[in-house]
């Protein structure tokens, strides 16, 4: 159990009456499994939502990066480029395939990929980059394709957390050969767990949906498997949800952007010792997580910050450790360097950003930052 508990948690779900209502209508149905009409049309309308063609559900966002990866032909003599900075699901799913993560270091002002760093680790056996949208910022993807058009590469977009964000006026998902985002209960919308491929690429589509489901025969031979398939389906259940909380998406991401500016607006008083959240200019960024930078001024430690805020009832967490950190990675990569990711990952802090936040809410957690800080500093 956590050591304090927290009157304002740091991302909580937001659930109505709707979402009970089709759940349960879900249930009554008996149909409840992964070929529940509930999962066709969440595909359908989330797909439509990220401007793609196709929709592959999935039983979470880790099983739709692998998924992704496996329909493109991901494999063991392969490369995958991802970022370090990055929860470990992005690096799990390339090792699921037997192939190797490569790692870039970050931007420091986007906190996403470095295209440079990209640029150095190509290899004759890279097959695909995956850039993430960290936090709801989309990563800069023109270049990003423009060098894998150079390369022939695969691009994944990992958009786990980036429901609703823009780049350059197109939805995050709908760049790349394929986006890949999840459900998990911390997300802009929930399925409880649940994930999801979008795709305008049909072959992929096709192939994908083949192997979710364990690559059932083809042609009548329905329990005769020509591939290795997985038991990767979204149930019934979880699409209703799904369905349910995206009718209120475009309500969801606009109270997110909101508590951001209200965010930006009250944190201005400890200018100068933390560094807010990013957005480029020709991004949308929908704050999963409204994500800031202790400066070494602010006057503490990262963990006495957090331990202030657990005292009045504010819950926070760490920035992600980088892939290289992780003891279950860290010997591949001891004599790399990734100065922007280390030190982000030292730094970050992720403010309360759940949904359901109230002004309130938001004011308080401010009031207590400000607090902590001492206010601007003095010029």
């Amino acid at each position: 159990m956590d050591k304090y508990s927290f009157r304002i948690p740091v991302c909580a779900p937001k659930i109505s009456e709707r979402d009970v209502e089709l759940v349960a209508d879900c249930v009554r149905s008996t149909w409840v499994s992964g070929t529940s009409e509930y999962v066709a049309e969440f595909e359908e309308k989330f797909a439509r939502y990220c401007e793609c063609k196709y929709g592959i559900a999935t039983n979470s966002g880790t099983t739709a990066l692998h998924l992704a990866l496996a329909a493109l032909g991901v494999g063991k003599k392969d490369e995958v480029i991802i970022p370090t900075f990055t929860m470990i699901a992005t690096a799990n799913a390339v090792t699921y395939t037997g192939a190797r993560i490569v790692l870039a270091d970050s931007e420091p002002d986007t906190w996403n990929i470095n295209l440079e760093s990209v640029e150095r680790v190509i290899t004759a056996r890279t097959k695909a980059i995956m850039p993430i949208h960290t936090y709801g910022h989309p990563a800069d993807m023109d270049p990003i394709l423009d060098l894998a058009e150079e390369h022939d590469l695969f691009v994944i977009e990992d958009a786990a957390e980036a429901h609703g964000a823009e780049y350059k006026g197109r939805r995050t998902g709908s760049l790349g050969d394929a986006g890949c985002f999840s459900f998990y209960a911390n997300k802009i919308i929930t399925t409880g767990e649940g994930g999801m491929i979008v795709t305008n690429d049909e072959e992929l589509a096709e192939r994908a949906k083949w192997l979710r489901a364990h690559a059932f025969g083809k042609h009548g031979k329905h329990f005769y498997h020509e591939a290795l398939g997985f038991g990767y389906r979204m149930s019934g259940l979880q699409a209703a949800l799904g369905l349910a909380q995206l009718e209120r998406i475009d309500d969801f991401v606009s109270s997110r952007i909101n508590n951001a500016k209200l965010y930006n607006s009250l944190l201005s008083e400890v200018g100068g010792k933390i560094t807010l959240p990013p957005e480029a200019s020709w991004a949308k960024n929908v704050y999963w997580m409204y994500s800031i930078l202790l400066e070494k001024n602010f006057g503490m430690s990262r963990q006495d910050f957090m331990d202030n805020l657990a005292r009045v009832g504010i819950e926070t967490r760490t920035f992600f450790y980088p892939v290289h950190m992780q003891p279950v990675y860290s010997e591949n990569f001891r004599k790399e360097r990734f100065p922007v990711a280390d030190d982000i990952s030292k730094r970050g802090v992720n403010l309360p950003s759940g949904t359901g936040l109230t002004t309130e809410e938001v004011s308080y957690v401010c009031e207590c930052i400000n607090k902590l800080g001492g206010g601007r500093e003095k010029k």
